[in-house]
């Protein structure tokens, strides 16, 4: 009986490392997605503080173009 027992004390030593094993790399999968999720994360707010205090030059060249209009045409103009 003892090789029967010997046996089977293995099989759960081997059961044991296997799991470990599992664990470590269930570990860096996840150290890897925390890694890349912060670093996604960094960037969103970056960009969202850039578009904030980046100024609008579409609506200065708007309201430049509006005013040019009225002093090129004047109501004598359009009689």
């Amino acid at each position: 009986m003892s090789k029967v027992e010997e046996l089977i004390a293995e099989t759960k030593l081997n059961e044991l490392l296997r799991k470990k094993e599992d664990e470590k790399q269930k570990n860096t999968v996840l150290w890897v997605l925390a890694i890349v999720g912060a670093v996604a994360a960094v960037a969103g707010i970056a960009y969202a503080v850039y578009r904030f205090f980046t100024p609008d030059y579409l609506e200065d060249f708007e309201e430049d173009f509006d005013d040019d209009f009225d002093d090129y045409f004047s109501e004598e103009d359009q009689v």
